[in-house]
């Protein structure tokens, strides 16, 4: 589960959208595909249509996971913020209601403004 007061998954890096899709697949709902995948060190964040999916893998040996599902239909706000000089990691704030704010670091020179289109394009 994500925790809420401390909604920060650190430093995600994209994946194969195929390492996505076979995690989560089984869940999808009719017409929803994944566009984005992106992982941690062992957890990752799946990107659809329709919503988030935070996976956060458990225990030793990594096969009991947590599913969080946040539909972009409960998102009331979002913004990003591009890498810099110095600091080279770019984020992602999405305000959901009821929940509060989660917010995405992506590594490296990842293409924020671009992604944010396509998350804008789900929201609004």
């Amino acid at each position: 589960m994500i925790d809420f007061k401390n909604s920060s998954y650190l430093k995600l890096k994209p994946v194969n959208i195929n390492e996505g899709l076979n995690l989560v697949q089984p869940m999808l709902i009719d017409g929803e595909q994944v566009f984005a995948a992106f992982k941690t060190i062992r957890d990752m964040v799946i990107f659809t249509n329709k919503r988030v999916i935070a996976v956060n893998v458990q225990g030793l040996t990594g096969s009991k996971k947590d599913f969080t599902s946040l539909p972009y239909s409960k998102v009331q706000a979002f913004s990003v913020e591009t890498a810099g000089t110095l600091d080279l990691d770019c984020e992602m704030e999405l305000w959901f209601s009821g929940l509060g704010k989660v917010k995405f670091e992506f590594k490296g020179n990842f293409d924020i403004r671009s992604f944010n289109k396509i998350i804008g394009q789900y929201i609004l």
